[in-house]
């Protein structure tokens, strides 16, 4: 009879316990909110360094809500002799419980880069080996920092036979 008792009062009190215990936010809720605060269209302005001389340009990025735990962003920054183009997605990996950022560009560039957060902010460095159209390695780089009310983005690119680099970080604004 008491076995019985406690057997119920078990079982009563896993059906009911749900109801009583707090529940928790969506996991991923605060991660998505920090995200969405990118929500918008940014400007910048930088230059190309390296070469014979170091070329300005400016850039455009706007950054929209995706599905789920996703932030999407389009990019465009007008060179003197060419037009450099970027898309991708910024994303909450709530499984993996970390930020996820992938990137591809009108350059062949696609890349896959995991969050690191620190220090109010979070950094995702992007890197790859290839070749470019003359069928040259090139090693191609690009960092997306977040932070506070500002995006910037750093791109690199060395031409393995020369050992020519070529740099440019472009601070983003919001408006």
């Amino acid at each position: 009879m008491v076995r019985t008792w406690v057997r119920t009062v078990m079982v009563a009190l896993a059906l009911v316990a749900p109801i009583l215990l707090p529940v928790p936010a969506q996991a991923g809720e605060k991660e998505l909110e920090l995200l969405s605060s990118y929500i918008g269209n940014w400007r910048g302005e930088g230059a190309l360094v390296g070469g014979d001389r170091n070329e300005p340009f400016r850039c455009r990025l706007t950054v929209a809500k995706g599905n789920a735990l996703k932030i999407n962003y389009n990019g465009r920054c007008t060179l003197v002799n060419a037009t450099l183009s970027i898309s991708g997605t910024i994303a909450y990996n709530d499984a993996g419980q970390r930020y996820e950022a992938a990137m591809s560009s009108n350059a062949g560039y696609t890349g896959l880069a995991v969050g690191r957060q620190g220090g109010g902010r979070i950094a995702f460095d992007l890197r790859e080996q290839q070749k470019d159209r003359a069928g040259k390695d090139v090693r191609i780089g690009a960092k997306i920092i977040l932070v506070g009310n500002s995006i910037t983005v750093d791109f690199e690119v060395e031409f393995n036979d020369s050992g020519e680099v070529l740099t440019a970080s472009v601070p983003f604004r919001q408006g």
